[in-house]
C-alpha cells in the first residue's frame, strides 16, 4: 500500500482516491431517483423479505400475472438492468458516459438447452458487438458460454467421456458460435468477456477461450478469461496462463473476480466426497485476488486486466498502484468494472479521478432476467438486522441532500 504520510510534516495525506464521497458518487441521480434508490434498497435490506418475495416473483412472471412484470420492471429492474433491449439500454449507457463511465453489455438470458437457443443468444451477442462498435462509450460486451453450449457436454468434456458422432458435432458448432462472436469482436474492435462458470466445467471453458485467445488477441487484446480468485487454484492458472500466452505469442485478456458460486461448490464437493477447490477463508481470497492483481499489474504491457469487484480495498490497491508505478490511468490494459445499480460510490470516484472504469450493464426482457435480479436483492439483504453497504450511502447521500438543502 502506498503511505499516504506527508515527509515534510508527518501527517496523514489525502488517499489517491476518495471512496466516501457520496455527493460525487450519486451526483448523476436526482433527488427523486435517489430516494426511490433508498426506498428500494430499504426494503432488499429485510433478508426475510427477500426470501419471502423471491420465490412469490419469480411465479408471478412464470404464470405472466398482468401486474408482475409491470411491478417488477418499475422497481427493481430499473435499478440494476439496463433495458429490455439494447435500444432501451442506449438511455442508461449515454446517463452513464455523461459521467465518463463505460458500459460493458450482458445479455441477460442465463443457461440455455437447445441449438436454437444456443444461437439466438450468438446472434443476440454479435448484434450487442455491431451495437457497441458505433458506442465509443461501449468497450466490451460479455458473454456465458453456457448460454452457448450444453452445460452436460463441457461436463463431459472435462470428465474426458468419449464423444459420440452426435456429440461431437455439437462441439463443432459450439466453436463455430465462440468463434463466429469473437471474429466479429475483432473485425469491429470490441473485447469480449467470458464468464467463468461451475468449477465442473470451467476446464472445458478455459480450453475453448484459450482458443480464441491464441486466435485473436495477437498485437491487441479481443478475448478475456475470467479468473474467479475465491478458488484456491486460480492465482496460479493465471500465472500459467501467462506463460502460456507469451511461449505461443499472444496477449493474455483476464478479468479478475471473486466469484459466484461458493455455496454451490462447497455443497457439490461435500456431497461427493472430492475437496472443496474454494478457499479456506475470506482472508485467503482476498490476498488470492491482491496478488493476481498485482500481477496484472507488474505485466501490464502484455496483460490486458479488469479489475471486476465490489471490494473497496481491492479498488483502492489498484489505484495506488497505478499511482506509485506512475503509469498512465487510462491505459486500455488497466480497468475497473462494477455492476450497474451497485457501488457507484467505488465507479463514480473512480472515474472523476480519470481512470478507465465501466458498469457491467445486464439487458434483457423482464422473464430472463429474474434470476438475475434475484441474485442481486439477496446480495443485498443484511443478516442480523445490519444495514447493507448500498443501503447506508444511497441513506447517507439522501441525509446530506437534505442538510444542505435546509441550510
Amino acid at each position: 500500500m502506498v503511505d499516504y504520510t506527508d515527509p515534510k510534516t508527518s501527517k496523514p495525506s489525502k488517499p489517491v482516491v476518495d471512496f466516501s464521497n457520496t455527493k460525487v458518487a450519486f451526483e448523476h441521480k436526482s433527488d427523486k431517483a435517489l430516494k426511490k434508490a433508498a426506498w428500494l434498497f430499504s426494503v432488499m435490506n429485510k433478508k426475510w423479505l427477500v426470501d419471502t418475495l423471491s420465490p412469490l416473483g419469480i411465479f408471478a412472471i412464470k404464470m405472466r400475472l398482468p401486474f408482475a412484470q409491470a411491478a417488477v420492471k418499475a422497481t427493481i429492474f430499473e435499478q440494476f438492468v439496463g433495458g429490455t433491449t439494447l435500444l432501451e439500454s442506449q438511455k442508461a449507457i449515454d446517463e452513464l458516459y455523461d459521467n465518463k463511465v463505460q458500459s460493458i453489455l450482458d445479455y441477460g438470458a442465463e443457461a440455455k438447452s437447445s441449438e436454437k437457443d444456443f444461437n439466438f443468444t450468438m446472434n443476440e451477442c454479435i448484434r450487442a458487438i455491431d451495437f457497441a462498435a458505433t458506442n465509443e462509450s461501449v468497450p466490451v460486451v460479455s458473454s456465458k458460454i453456457t448460454g452457448l453450449a450444453r452445460f452436460g457436454l463441457l461436463e463431459d468434456i472435462q470428465k474426458g467421456k468419449n464423444l459420440t458422432r452426435e456429440m461431437r458435432r455439437e462441439y463443432r458448432n459450439v466453436l463455430k458460435r465462440i468463434d463466429a462472436i469473437c471474429h466479429v469482436a475483432n473485425d469491429r474492435n470490441v473485447g469480449v468477456f467470458f464468464d467463468a462458470e461451475e468449477s465442473w466445467i470451467q476446464d472445458s471453458i478455459d480450453h475453448l477461450v484459450n482458443i480464441m485467445m491464441k486466435r485473436y488477441n495477437r498485437g491487441k487484446v479481443i478475448v478475456y478469461n475470467t479468473f474467479q480468485l475465491y478458488r484456491h487454484d486460480r492465482l496460479q492458472f493465471l500465472i500459467d496462463s501467462y506463460d502460456k500466452a507469451s511461449k505461443e505469442g499472444y496477449l493474455l485478456g483476464a478479468k479478475l473476480v471473486r466469484g459466484a458460486y461458493m455455496e454451490k461448490e462447497r455443497e457439490r464437493a461435500e456431497e461427493m466426497g472430492y475437496p472443496s477447490p474454494i478457499q479456506p477463508n475470506k482472508q485467503a481470497t482476498d490476498d488470492a485476488y491482491n496478488t493476481a492483481l498485482r500481477f496484472c499489474i507488474d505485466n501490464y504491457k502484455t496483460i490486458a486486466s479488469c479489475n471486476a469487484t465490489h471490494n473497496q480495498e481491492s479498488c483502492l490497491l489498484m489505484a495506488e498502484l497505478i499511482a506509485e508505478r506512475k503509469l498512465p490511468k487510462d491505459h486500455p490494459h488497466l480497468n475497473f468494472c462494477q455492476l450497474y445499480g451497485m457501488s457507484d460510490h467505488l465507479t463514480f470516484n473512480l472515474a472523476a479521478h480519470g481512470y478507465n472504469v465501466a458498469k457491467y450493464l445486464v439487458y434483457g426482457s423482464v422473464k430472463d432476467v429474474v434470476p438475475y435480479l434475484i441474485r442481486r436483492a439477496k446480495e443485498n439483504s443484511a443478516v442480523s438486522g445490519d444495514m447493507s453497504r448500498e443501503y447506508a450511502l444511497v441513506k447517507q447521500e439522501v441525509e446530506r441532500r437534505e442538510k444542505e438543502g435546509s441550510n
